[in-house]
């Protein structure tokens, strides 16, 4: 139970630094690339096997960590973004809520039944993302405010996904650390490539800011995800207890830093969404 715990209060972390960057104008997508640089270093200093790089290439993972590096470079920044425009809590629900993802994708490629009750789940979740999404006292609701936690929505819930299928079919408990190193390794590359592309387009000086805001998010980044394959490996917890139990304590836990922290407001409606939220989490992983 300590590596769900860890898991949770890492992930948790994330979402306060995106909404931190925001407030110490940290350019968040320079920070991201730095956080996967860190993520990676930190995970290989944790590898306790030998850095064999041929053995690593000729792995059966290691192709699908390639993918998963460049798609979460992809979805981080969408996250921060959601949680700087939307609010942590937005962006803590829509992140969480994806767990409806690896379900609906259980059914198409592996022929898996759906119960009455997950796909009320799968409905509930969809629209706990729209009525935390929108804001009090407005009849015109911004199209990036909707947009954004739907796509960390759908990005998040492929990641889970992968996740799950990676930890399931490929990996040994030996491997987590170094898995995890080379996906935010090549995440990290992902974003060496779009910093080649802004220099070759304007001048980019080093801004310690941006350095030290990446930093402080690669550790927990790199523990988020190490820590929720350590606990998925507990076979004294089913998977759906495992994500049940992690997405409803993240998305209470921002809700309620982000009223502490933040003073962020929540209508009547983004409290149903919220209550929504953690009925559908319940709904789709235990019935």
């Amino acid at each position: 139970m300590l590596d769900l715990l860890f898991s949770i209060l890492c992930t948790t972390t994330i979402f306060v630094v995106f909404k931190l960057f925001d407030t110490y104008k940290v350019q968040t997508p320079y920070a991201i690339v730095v956080n996967y640089v860190v993520a990676c270093t930190v995970g290989l200093l944790l590898y306790e096997g030998t850095i064999n790089v041929s053995s690593i290439t000729q792995s059966s993972w290691f192709v699908g960590a390639m993918g998963m590096g460049v798609f979460f470079i992809l979805i981080f920044n969408l996250m921060a973004r959601a949680s700087q425009v939307a609010g942590v809590t937005v962006a803590s629900v829509a992140t969480k809520m994806s767990l409806v993802i690896p379900v609906v994708i259980g059914m198409i490629l592996y022929n898996e039944k759906l119960s009455l009750f997950q796909g009320l789940g799968i409905l509930l979740a969809l629209a706990a993302v729209y009525f935390t999404s929108i804001k009090e006292n407005s009849l015109v609701i911004s199209k990036k405010a909707l947009v954004l936690p739907l796509l960390v929505f759908l990005g998040s819930g492929i990641i889970d996904a992968s996740m799950k299928y990676f930890e399931e079919r490929h990996l040994d408990s030996k491997e987590v650390a170094i898995f995890s190193a080379m996906v935010f390794g090549f995440a990290a590359l992902s974003g060496f490539v779009f910093i080649g592309y802004k220099a070759a387009q304007e001048t980019i000086k080093i801004n310690y800011r941006n350095v030290l805001g990446g930093i402080i998010l690669g550790v927990p980044n790199y523990f988020s995800i190490f820590f929720l394959l350590r606990a998925l490996q507990n076979e004294n917890f089913s998977s759906a207890a495992i994500f049940t139990i992690n997405n409803v304590a993240v998305v209470m836990l921002c809700t309620l830093l982000g009223i502490l922290m933040f003073q962020e407001r929540l209508s009547i409606k983004n409290w149903g969404g919220i209550a929504l939220a953690v009925l559908s989490i319940v709904l789709v992983a235990l019935f």
